[in-house]
């Protein structure tokens, strides 16, 4: 029987004094979400406390990514203020528009439709893919989807089940790992 991969995101990195630019192309899922997640908090490590993260080319975004988006807009702008720090989100499609709306997180992000051109000061970076192991998946998968219940209570009884069940395998994993 043949392995089925599941294809992730294309991450593309560029960096300026202040910004950082991201394009995120392909499958935005839970097999790109720990790298994803690495990548922002490496960034803000660095400094950059202003994200642009170019929406065009993504064709999906499920729940797990969107969960470590929307973590890293509740951290940035805790308060929701987005006009100067915090993370804009530019050509976002109709169907992850929608997802960002039914779950609750439009309000973590400023929506742009028309993003400009990358600038030229900006340097490209490179990016770190790993192969996060299940266990990493998991954990992300797992609080990404906590995540989303404390944005609004109506996302509790979308997520409990799958939460239950990422804490349980979660937990399994890392016993099978002692």
């Amino acid at each position: 029987m043949k392995k089925q991969t599941i294809s992730a995101a294309n991450l593309s990195v560029f960096v300026g004094k202040n910004v950082a630019w991201i394009r995120i192309g392909g499958r935005a899922n839970f097999a790109s979400s720990p790298d994803f997640k690495t990548l922002l908090e490496k960034l803000q490590q660095k400094g950059y406390s202003h994200f642009k993260i170019e929406l065009q080319s993504c064709v999906l975004m499920d729940s797990t990514f969107l969960g470590v988006l929307a973590g890293f807009g509740m951290k940035l702008s805790p308060d929701g203020a987005t006009v100067d720090r915090g993370v804009e989100l530019m050509n976002a499609s109709e169907r992850v528009r929608e997802l960002l709306e039914n779950l609750g997180a439009v309000h973590l992000f400023k929506m742009t439709s028309e993003a400009p051109p990358l600038p030229a000061d900006l340097e490209q970076c490179q990016t770190e893919n790993t192969s996060p192991t299940h266990e990493q998946i998991t954990r992300t998968s797992l609080e990404a989807h906590q995540t989303l219940m404390k944005i609004t209570p109506e996302n509790v009884a979308r997520f409990k089940d799958v939460t239950q069940f990422l804490a349980e395998d979660l937990q399994n994993l890392e016993k099978s790992s002692e």
